[in-house]
């Protein structure tokens, strides 16, 4: 079918394919649909199948030489892939580069044409052993155990009526409250019953918090409230309301104290406080490791990528912003639409936040590119049994077995993506060894967690 074709090399690893097809091919094309509709044709005057060529050709030639060009391009672009050196994207649909509406067979003649479509980049990575890079340093001080304690005392408090003394910061109150108009009547809409917060949390509609510090349970009292003109709250900036608020009743907290009782409280593996204390503080490091251990990483694949040529296809780029896109719906928790309407009213449409996301985007897929480029370089597999072992941690982290586990893998079909963690652990623990680490600056652990400069 195919006479020649020629692969011309584009920007941003897009081809030009340029495909001819033989005359004998377009002829066969032509006259295989000509003979399949005088079979079929309904045509005013003649029977069923028993119109002439020629009457066919004079009132549906154009339309069967558009089929047949339709036809050729499909089947020889199907020949011409198999054996091209660059094939196209599954996510990338070439692009005729005639004009749709006039390309056109001619019959006993070559047909010629054209398609521009997106190939996997050549990936050219520069120096990718011994890396300098600074790792941070986080050691687990006496302020991050004693954080996690009360945590963990606040976890395990006991909430008792407080019968005596005024409501305070801290206390979880049960208040009535209405909005009032001028006249002094209750306003539609503005009254909330046994509505229930704790002190200090600004969790309530108009910020009662202040007004009830101070009350005893059963007090009624009306307050007036100004909000500023810029205030957070767009609903009640500027604006200034009096709401009657009744507080029927007060509770705390009480907080176990901390010794070896509440350890025990905790799990079955703590007999004393320091028990706890050592398992928090051993997590603790364990997370701020991981960290570091990403940070690292991430140092050595941005050192990569700035040593490296790779021109990235415009179609990668964008498959990979839609889906952060998708994903960035999915965790919302709502449709799409919700989502678009909320952005508007914030000033920002779909596209802006695309556009906003293409370099990191683009800095994604070098770094899927480089490190698929590097795993195959440096020849690393992924043994059995290492997989199994992957399956056992991943068991049981969910609470579940390892058949079950192997089973939900295998029946989801991620044991490709389990395949490909392990390959990227491994590849990623040789380049740390090969890498010059040096001592970072220090960080807080809260700072190191919340990523602050």
């Amino acid at each position: 079918m195919i006479v020649s074709k020629n692969l011309e090399n584009l920007e941003n690893s897009a081809v030009k394919l340029s495909v001819t097809v033989s005359k004998d091919a377009v002829n066969k094309e032509y006259n295989d649909l000509l003979s399949k509709y005088s079979q079929t044709a309904h045509i005013k005057g003649f029977r069923k199948g028993k119109a002439p060529a020629s009457v066919l050709v004079q009132k549906f030639g154009d339309s069967i030489k558009g089929e047949a060009t339709m036809n050729l391009m499909e089947n020889s672009l199907k020949e011409a892939y198999e054996d091209v050196e660059k094939k196209p994207l599954p996510y990338a649909t070439p692009v005729l580069q005639e004009d749709e509406n006039e390309v056109l067979i001619e019959l006993d003649k070559d047909f010629t044409f054209s398609v521009v479509y997106d190939t996997l980049p050549d990936v050219n990575i520069g120096e990718h052993r011994g890396i300098e890079i600074k790792s941070p340093v986080c050691k687990i001080a006496k302020k991050d155990i004693d954080r996690e304690l009360e945590t963990l005392r606040e976890q395990n408090a006991v909430v008792v009526e407080k019968t005596e003394g005024k409501a305070a910061k801290g206390d979880i109150v049960n208040i009535d409250y209405c909005e009032l108009a001028e006249d002094g009547s209750e306003v539609e809409g503005g009254k909330r019953e046994d509505f229930v917060f704790t002190i200090g949390t600004g969790y309530n509609m108009f910020k009662l918090d202040d007004n009830v510090t101070g009350m005893t349970t059963g007090q009624e009292k009306t307050v007036t409230k100004e909000w500023a003109e810029d205030d957070e709250d767009k609903s009640l900036a500027g604006q200034k309301k009096k709401i009657k608020v009744k507080l029927n009743s007060i509770k705390v907290k009480d907080l176990p104290a901390l010794d070896d009782e509440l350890a025990q409280d905790i799990s079955d593996e703590y007999k004393t406080l320091k028990d706890l204390k050592d398992s928090i503080k051993k997590r603790l490091q364990e997370s701020a490791d991981n960290v570091i251990k990403e940070r690292c990483k991430q140092q050595i694949i941005d050192a990569i990528i700035e040593k490296s040529n790779i021109d990235v296809p415009v179609t990668m780029i964008q498959s990979e912003v839609e889906s952060s896109w998708n994903n960035f719906i999915s965790q919302s928790r709502l449709p799409e639409e919700q989502v678009l309407q909320i952005l508007a009213a914030q000033g920002k449409t779909k596209d802006e936040m695309l556009e906003e996301w293409r370099p990191s985007a683009e800095k994604n897929v070098k770094s899927f590119l480089i490190t698929d480029k590097l795993i195959a370089d440096e020849k690393i597999e992924v043994t059995d049994e290492e997989v199994d072992e992957e399956l056992k941690k991943q068991a049981e982290t969910a609470g579940m077995s390892y058949e079950d586990a192997k089973n939900y893998f295998e029946q989801n079909g991620m044991l490709f993506y389990l395949k490909n963690d392990i390959s990227n652990r491994k590849l990623f623990d040789l380049l740390l060894e090969t890498a010059e680490i040096k001592e970072g600056a220090k960080k807080d652990y809260l700072d190191l967690m919340q990523n602050k400069e």
